[in-house]
């Protein structure tokens, strides 16, 4: 066991994945000489060529748009986009081959690719560099969406993301990149994907939630508990495809649910889940389902940013309010 913060963790994951398969090449602007953005994959260009770690130019869907013809000839791509907000000039090559290149050749095709996308706030950095638009890869079939929450997760979902024989969305939140630590094997294992896990388990409302998201509910669970109230904690680490099963379980039991996502409240992720809820639980609940979430708005400058992420008080005072119902 190495202890990792999440960074390191991919890093790692992504070394594994090199070391072990001569098909995994990682590409990317900067991924190489400088390590990229975050320097996640310091090293690995020295480790393992410049014909395995490419630095790429700027031109994210020319990078995603190789990766596809690299997948479909039988390469295990890896791709870096520095921040979520990047990778809109991609999203055509996204949604239009990368996802649907199985259903378009009737399964004579795959594209068994990784793209790598940093996403979230609460770095002080502006709008394309803090952005949490998932839902348009979620309401994107064809693709599985990853989010790690944990230096052990994050490896181990990487490595389940590799060995996947179709595309996944892997976001990387930025704000847990060095913010917690913990000990993660040193030898390659996996993740399952579409496995939620429960951080904390509890009697009187359930909490969901995912990413960066996942530090503010546990806090906010801790201030419930010395109020008296008893809260479960879910991340559900896999967005497409969902855990229902693990949600369900713990809702039926709980009879409460708050769902939290720092995303625009609109069309986020999080009314998905309040959807799946009420359509599997709708007689276990004691309470409407609450949502906690960023605002309609672009993504504020730093000085402004902590009004728009969803805060511990607010996902407390949504907790009391299923609780009060």
């Amino acid at each position: 066991m190495v202890v990792m913060n999440l960074a390191e963790a991919i890093g790692s994951g992504l070394d594994d994945a090199l070391s072990n398969d001569d098909r995994v090449v990682l590409l990317g602007e900067d991924v190489g000489r400088n390590g990229g953005v975050f320097r996640v994959s310091s090293g690995l260009q020295e480790r393992h060529g410049e014909n395995r770690v490419i630095d790429t130019p700027v031109a994210e869907s020319g990078i995603v748009g190789t990766a596809v013809g690299l997948a479909i000839g039988g390469m295990r791509p890896i791709v870096e986009i520095q921040f979520m907000g990047f990778s809109y000039p991609a999203f055509d090559q996204i949604a239009s081959h990368v996802a649907r290149m199985r259903n378009r050749s009737r399964h004579r095709f795959t594209v068994p690719m990784v793209i790598r996308l940093p996403y979230g706030g609460g770095i002080g950095a502006a709008e394309h560099h803090s952005e949490s638009n998932e839902a348009i890869y979620v309401n994107t079939p064809g693709l599985k969406v990853v989010v790690p929450s944990t230096p052990y997760d994050a490896k181990g979902l990487l490595t389940s993301a590799v060995a996947d024989p179709d595309p996944v969305i892997f976001l990387e939140p930025i704000r847990l990149y060095r913010a917690v630590k913990e000990e993660v094997p040193g030898e390659p294992f996996d993740v399952p994907i579409g496995q939620a896990r429960i951080i904390q388990a509890g009697e009187d409302v359930t909490i969901i939630t995912y990413g960066a998201m996942t530090k503010e509910c546990r806090a906010a669970a801790q201030q419930l508990d010395t109020e008296g109230v008893s809260a479960e904690v879910i991340d559900v680490r896999t967005l497409v495809p969902l855990d229902v099963e693990t949600l369900v379980t713990s809702v039926t039991k709980t009879g409460r649910a708050v769902v939290v996502n720092e995303a625009a409240r609109t069309g986020g992720y999080a009314a998905e889940i309040v959807a799946q809820l009420q359509h599997e639980v709708l007689f276990s609940l004691e309470a409407p389902v609450e949502r906690v979430t960023g605002w309609d708005t672009v993504f504020p400058l730093k000085k402004t940013e902590s009004y728009y992420l969803p805060s511990v008080a607010r996902i407390v005072a949504a907790a009391r309010t299923t609780l009060e119902a």
